[in-house]
């Protein structure tokens, strides 16, 4: 896979088209780590009522560079040493980065789940419509419907017994712009002759971890984090700790699917992830009130999911492909 990805003595051909059980991989590993991700988050800022999303995210991007950095001292991955041209390379990743990292932990402390999947679904139209315009993809009308009926789930949901919530409602509307730029702009930059998948998930976890650690001491945050009374709890700090090795994977997984498949792939594979949270929100949250629109909703969200994955499915399954221009460096299109 590493030597795929980084494209030593890859047949170019091969490396433009990844098999489809790499995709049907690297899908379901980032709806796994998605899924996991949420549900340990939540259980932090909510069930034990950390204050500090922020600084959550900063133990995840730590984690993130050790990992990698580690591995690269021991030979498991490669990525490019640094020089002065990569921030030129990845800009504006690392701002889309920590802004997708940020808003997604504060909208899951202030919404309940069965909320926080309904505004989440609006990702979808963005990334379509930013990948047509950032990428130059075309979609087929059959995909266009199957988004369209996630939506259309979304708007049913949301418009039955959600109660407002103006600070939850802002959080989780700039994490769907900044989750649809990034999946996109990763997808653009991910060169595997430059950068590469590894190489984009190290520096944009070292460009922006000094900036967010000095916004936690500016907002308060990481004076709220170092005086929390849960540091000696013993289960609080495993769960601290698999938060932040959570992190690690779902940011890999995301470049993974994004690497493999497109942008709007990644984020239907997290609208289907969200539904399945909302079905568990909704046992175990204690905050949903059982609405049939809600459910019909929520369940016409699943089925547009669905059928947009046997539609990709289908479509890998086609006896020839033509080239995936997408993953073309720019310089070298027309």
């Amino acid at each position: 896979m590493t030597r795929q990805a980084d494209g030593a003595g890859a047949d170019p051909a091969s490396a433009r088209l990844p098999s489809g059980m790499a995709q049907l991989l690297s899908a379901l590993f980032y709806g796994t780590c998605s899924f996991l991700i949420v549900l340990v988050n939540k259980a932090l800022l909510t069930t034990y009522g950390f204050p500090s999303p922020i600084v959550l995210g900063i133990g995840q991007m730590a984690a993130t560079i050790m990992i990698l950095y580690v591995s690269k001292l021991n030979k498991i991955i490669h990525f490019p040493d640094f020089d002065k041209k990569i921030p030129i390379k990845l800009f504006p990743l690392p701002l889309l980065y920590v802004g997708n990292h940020i808003s997604g932990l504060s909208s899951t402390s202030k919404l309940s789940l069965p909320m926080f999947t309904v505004l989440r679904k609006f990702t979808i139209p963005l990334t379509l419509l930013l990948e047509t315009i950032i990428l130059g993809k075309q979609y087929s009308l059959n995909i266009i419907v199957s988004v369209i009926a996630i939506i259309l789930g979304a708007f049913i949901a949301a418009g039955s017994d959600l109660a407002f919530n103006l600070e939850g409602y802002i959080f989780v509307f700039l994490n769907d712009i900044f989750t649809a730029a990034n999946g996109v702009y990763t997808k653009q930059k991910m060169d595997p002759k430059e950068l590469g998948k590894y190489g984009v998930l190290f520096y944009n976890a070292c460009f922006m971890i000094i900036p967010t650690l000095i916004l936690s001491v500016f907002t308060g945050d990481l004076q709220q984090a170092t005086e929390f009374n849960q540091w000696k709890n013993v289960l609080f700090i495993i769960q601290f700790l698999l938060s932040c090795f959570m992190g690690f994977l779902l940011m890999y997984s995301t470049v993974l699917c994004s690497y493999y498949n497109s942008a709007l792939t990644t984020a239907v594979v997290g609208a289907i992830k969200n539904v399945s949270i909302a079905y568990i929100g909704m046992l175990i949250g204690g905050d949903y009130i059982f609405s049939v629109f809600n459910f019909v909703g929520l369940n016409i969200c699943m089925a547009g999911g669905l059928r947009y994955s046997f539609l990709t499915l289908s479509s890998q399954l086609k006896p020839k492909q033509p080239v995936d221009e997408e993953n073309i460096p720019p310089d070298l299109k027309s």
